[in-house]
């Protein structure tokens, strides 16, 4: 599913002004660019209503340019950054930007269209390419081509409530690793009574679909085949995720009766201490502390149950495909200085962000390995103002588990794999072999369309 593309600050402050900053931080996204300087458009600046994330980005692009007299950087604002309304027709139109943004998604779709540039020949330009996780550099590799390189990853893991967890008798510091742990913890939960839930789950706006491909990947099943052709939800694990959600709402009561739920409801539920569990990205915690009422101490994260696989998403930049050989080098250069340099930059300068009131210490996104990795993580935790000690088991169990992206056609397919969801968590007699043997039915056709 999709999320916004820069980093969600709290605080609002007036731009630069407020800041610390050099005085070249405003003022800069002129159209032209002077004799002999290199001009890249990009985009993805955040909004003038996001007025902390906004003067970083320009601060940040400002310094690049101090760096870089020979480049000119032309920023375009966005929000959010990649509008699928839009997004095809300005690729289809040669409007794209030079550098621009993209969803883990889109890459097997615009290099389709034959609208990226192949940037290999030119990755020795990217000082930090080796440093990042293989798996993410992968997402933007077609046929041994890459076309694009990650900015941030996000992965899936089990949100839970460690005041609901002492409560009832659990130990908080040893959360759920099984479906049948989970299970156990949301009958647990759920006899608190007072209206408290166990565990939820979406089954709505297609949030229902994308949540039973984090617990069909978490089972280790797949949604579509290795070859993209034919579904592949019919089977044993599928069948288990229906069945553990059919019994945790219609045996165990740990779900509650209210369903069809959506994103949103969840997080209220959680935000006012009334849910023990649900399947979110790190980036929920922030979420449920400033704008749902959550506490940050009562707020922990554990990997997907299961210990088999995880659904990951993310976003990255790729390059026009008419941009110049001069063009891509400088915008190489500019994604390292902004996003990809450990420690510092627009979503990596802790310090900075601290100081204006952003969560710092959340797991992710772990975009790095190795020494870039351990730089990443020190200056991360040296500036934390959250608990970082309740995202430990989250930490120590998500290297183990593969990571999995959404299936091509996902909004497509969510929205078939929706209803199967709904139909259990709202029909106690629900057929879950029928229901799968539909859906999969409808997922071909999706799939032999293209």
């Amino acid at each position: 599913m999709r999320h916004t593309g820069f980093r969600r600050t709290v605080v609002a402050i007036g731009v630069c002004s407020s800041l610390a900053l050099a005085a070249t931080a405003c003022g800069s996204g002129a159209d032209g660019a002077a004799s002999g300087k290199t001009r890249i458009t990009v985009n993805c600046e955040p909004p003038k209503s996001a007025k902390v994330d906004r003067a970083f980005f320009e601060a940040d692009t400002a310094a690049f340019e101090q760096a870089h007299p020979d480049v000119d950087v032309v920023a375009h604002d966005a929000f959010p950054c990649q509008d699928p309304k839009t997004f095809d027709a300005k690729l289809a139109g040669g409007q794209m930007e030079d550098v621009f943004y993209t969803y883990f998604t889109d890459v097997r779709h615009v290099v389709d269209l034959g609208q990226a540039a192949d940037l290999t020949p030119y990755l020795k330009e990217l000082k930090s390419y080796g440093s990042i996780q293989k798996q993410l550099r992968d997402i933007y590799t077609v046929d041994g081509k890459v076309y694009g390189i990650p900015r941030t990853g996000y992965s899936m893991g089990l949100i839970y409530n460690r005041a609901l967890f002492r409560k009832a008798g659990l130990d908080p510091d040893r959360p759920p690793a099984t479906w049948e742990e989970v299970r156990a913890a949301a009958r647990k939960i759920a006899a608190l009574g007072d209206g408290t839930v166990g565990y939820a789950d979406y089954s709505a706006q297609n949030q229902g679909g994308w949540h039973f491909t984090a617990e069909l990947y978490a089972q280790g099943g797949d949604v579509v085949s290795a070859d993209g052709r034919k579904a592949t939800i019919d089977t044993p694990e599928g069948r288990a995720v229906l069945r553990n959600l059919h019994d945790m709402r219609w045996t165990d009561d740990s779900m509650g009766s209210k369903q069809l739920l959506v994103i949103n409801d969840a997080q209220q539920m959680m935000g006012s201490g009334r849910l023990g569990m649900y399947l979110a990205a790190p980036d929920n915690i922030p979420i449920l502390v400033k704008e749902k009422g959550g506490d940050y101490q009562d707020l922990a994260l554990a990997p997907m149950p299961g210990g088999r696989a995880t659904l990951v998403g993310g976003d990255g930049y790729m390059f026009r495909k008419n941009a110049t050989p001069a063009q891509i080098r400088a915008g190489l250069k500019w994604l390292d200085h902004m996003f990809l340099t450990p420690g510092k930059g627009f979503l990596g300068d802790y310090a900075r962000a601290r100081k204006h009131g952003a969560p710092v210490g959340l797991p992710e996104p772990r975009l790095f390995t190795g020494a870039a990795d351990a730089t990443d993580q020190r200056v991360k935790q040296a500036n934390a103002n959250v608990p970082v000690e309740n995202y430990r088991a989250f930490l120590d169990g998500n290297g183990k588990l593969r990571l999995k992206t959404e299936p091509p056609h996902a909004q497509q397919i969510y929205s078939v794999l929706d209803g199967i969801v709904s139909a259990v968590l709202t029909k106690e007699d629900a057929d879950i072999d029928r229901l799968l043997e539909e859906a999969s039915g409808k997922i071909d056709s999706i799939l032999a369309r293209g």
